[in-house]
């Protein structure tokens, strides 16, 4: 089984400049690539990277054997699909997630297959209320709740014919605490102790 992973920051405008953010003297994307390549079951590592940060993507992963392509996540996977094995895994993986424990990577890699899409899951914590224009109406039941995180795993197949992040149907595995997306001044103090923590062989 081949496993790649597309690296990409998709989601908002402003998250190819946040990928660039310094954690502890290296910027939040070296930490994300760093540590999956950091997993023996990965075989590449592709970045997407916008088309006006990637210089400064090239730079910042500079002695990395990983590969920067400028453009989409699915320009990407173009510049791969031809050579993969028809039983490839593709993980799709948001590049301000930075420290995702290795069990978690390993955890969505040996699902796929089972399932064709695969998605690292946590409870819920919070109660969550369901509001109109101005007055909470109703409580969500949390227990049926849970936040999304990455990487997605698909097989090969479902990658070529899904919609990117579009997860309805996918099977779940337990995700992590320390996968937060790196967006905030809080979860950026959080990512500074991460990475400046001890190292186990669990953990990225």
């Amino acid at each position: 089984m081949n496993v790649v992973v597309i690296v990409t920051v998709a989601h908002h405008a402003s998250d190819g400049e946040l990928a660039l953010t310094p954690v502890h003297g290296e910027a939040l994307l070296t930490h994300t690539v760093r540590g999956l390549l950091g997993v023996p079951e990965i075989d590449l590592v592709l970045v997407a990277a916008p088309q006006r940060c990637a210089q400064s993507f090239s730079e910042a992963l500079s002695g990395l054997p990983c590969r920067v392509v400028p453009g989409s996540l699915r320009q990407a996977f173009a510049a791969v699909e031809p050579d993969l094995p028809r039983d490839s895994v593709v993980l799709l993986h948001d590049a301000l997630r930075a420290f995702i424990p290795a069990e978690t990577v390993r955890g969505v890699i040996n699902a796929v297959g089972d399932a064709e899409i695969v998605v690292p899951v946590l409870p819920m914590a919070d109660t969550v209320k369901v509001t109109d224009a101005s007055f909470i109406v109703g409580t969500e039941d949390r227990n049926r709740l849970r936040t999304a995180q990455t990487p997605i795993g698909y097989t090969l197949s479902a990658f070529r014919s899904a919609e990117p992040w579009d997860v309805t149907g996918a099977a779940t595995v337990p995700g992590h605490p320390d996968a937060m997306r790196v967006t905030t001044d809080f979860e950026l103090s959080l990512a500074e102790a991460i990475a400046a923590a001890p190292k186990n062989e669990e953990t990225l």
